[in-house]
Parts: structure tokens; C-alpha cells; sequence
């Protein structure tokens, strides 16, 4: 029996928000790999989801580690120890592929070589996640062979709206901002108040993301009975 792959993410701010993880949930599902549930909303709602899947499960965050902080919270709270017969995954990383994505994302907003890059991700309690950003950022600036600032709208230092500022402050006339983010939401509002000369686009839809979830899938799906 496949496992049910069940998408855990926090869907209560936006609705545009909603709608993309939606599409999401129904992309993966569309592959006919494994049967899908999204699971989106508040903890307890979520917990109910979990609870009413019969068989095997494995959850899978679907948002990129310290870019949702509401999210990351959400998966905090639930009860995933008292869940039979599952496993979870991490939500997605430096992944090379995506982070490739990333830069070529900059590159079609139209970044050039001498412009800064600021990897605006939102921030979490988690050292693991932070430690992510951090790789993420590493990851592209060798791709991009150009130093790539980190700035967060949330809960760590510096905040985005700072690194962009000591980049100007640099003599950049133009500052690239490489959203770490897997889907629109309100949050890009904010981005889009940043003096910045182009903001890169979600990470999804990209067939990438897609690929890399289920990837995470089978990696774990083993561990079931």
C-alpha cells in the first residue's frame, strides 16, 4: 500500500495564499505517484486531517524551511508522535535544484552581475532553519559568483528591510531581492514596499518543487509497515 503523502501548511492569512497551496496539493497529486491529502489550516483542523487518513501516511511541510513562520509554528503543534503508522518529512531546503530556480528567477527579473542580492527569507525559532537560509544563501551566491546578503521579515536579525539599506548604502545603485518563499501570499506586500529593483516571484508553480516533494516521499516511505 503507498503511503498517503499529506501536505501540512498553514493556509489562514490569505486567500490568494489558500488557493496556491491548493494547486499544489492537486499538481503532486496530478503525478499519481502517491494519493494526496492537504491538509491546511489551523492545528486542530489539521490534526483532524491527520487522524481520518486510514493506512500509512507520510507528512510533508509544504513550505521551504525559514521562509513560514506561521507554518513552522503550525507543524510544531501537532500531534505527530500520537499518529499511527507515519513519518515526516522536513519541509524543503537547499535543495540544488530550487536553488538553481531561484537564480534563474533572478536572472528573468532582470539582475545583472553588479547588482546586490538580498536572500529575503521570514524567519523561525529554529536553528535548523536558520541554518538552512544560511545554505541556501551560500548555494546561490556561488551560483550567481556574487555575494548574497540575507535579510528576514520576521523574528531574526537582519531584517530585510536593513540589508537592503547597507547594500544602498554600498554604492549598489540596484539591489536584486530573491524571495525564499514557496507561495504568494501577504507577506509579499511587504516585499514589494522594499526599494528594491526586483523581487523574485514564488517558488511555486515550478515542476521543481513538485519533483523535490515527492522525492521527500519516497525517501521516507519506507520506514512504514
Amino acid at each position: 500500500m503507498v503511503p498517503t503523502m499529506v501536505l501540512v501548511a498553514d493556509d489562514s492569512r490569505d486567500a490568494h495564499r489558500r488557493e496556491a497551496l491548493c494547486g499544489l496539493a492537486e499538481a503532486v497529486a496530478e503525478r499519481g505517484e502517491a494519493p494526496v491529502k492537504a491538509a491546511f489550516g489551523s492545528p486542530d483542523e489539521v490534526n483532524a486531517t491527520l487522524h481520518s487518513i486510514r493506512g500509512p501516511k507520510v507528512v510533508v511541510p509544504a513550505y521551504v524551511a525559514g521562509g513560514d513562520v506561521a507554518s513552522s509554528h503550525l507543524l510544531s503543534r501537532l500531534d505527530l508522535a500520537g499518529l499511527a503508522n507515519s513519518c515526516q518529512t522536513s519541509p524543503l531546503g537547499a535543495v540544488p535544484s530550487i536553488v538553481a530556480d531561484l537564480a534563474g528567477r533572478l536572472a528573468d527579473s532582470g539582475w545583472k552581475s553588479e547588482d546586490g542580492v538580498v536572500l529575503a527569507a521570514d524567519g523561525t525559532t529554529g536553528t535548523e532553519e536558520r541554518q538552512v537560509v544560511m545554505d541556501v544563501a551560500r548555494m546561490l551566491s556561488r551560483r550567481l559568483s556574487s555575494p548574497v546578503q540575507v535579510g528576514y521579515l520576521r523574528t531574526w536579525a537582519p531584517s530585510v528591510f536593513d540589508a537592503v539599506d547597507r547594500l544602498r548604502r554600498d554604492d549598489r545603485d540596484r539591489v536584486a531581492v530573491a524571495a525564499w518563499r514557496l507561495v504568494d501570499g501577504p507577506d509579499f506586500d511587504l516585499l514589494r514596499g522594499l526599494d528594491a529593483t526586483a523581487i523574485t516571484a514564488p517558488l511555486w508553480p515550478s515542476d521543481l518543487v513538485v519533483d523535490t516533494l515527492l522525492a521527500q516521499h519516497r525517501a521516507v516511505k519506507g520506514r512504514l509497515t
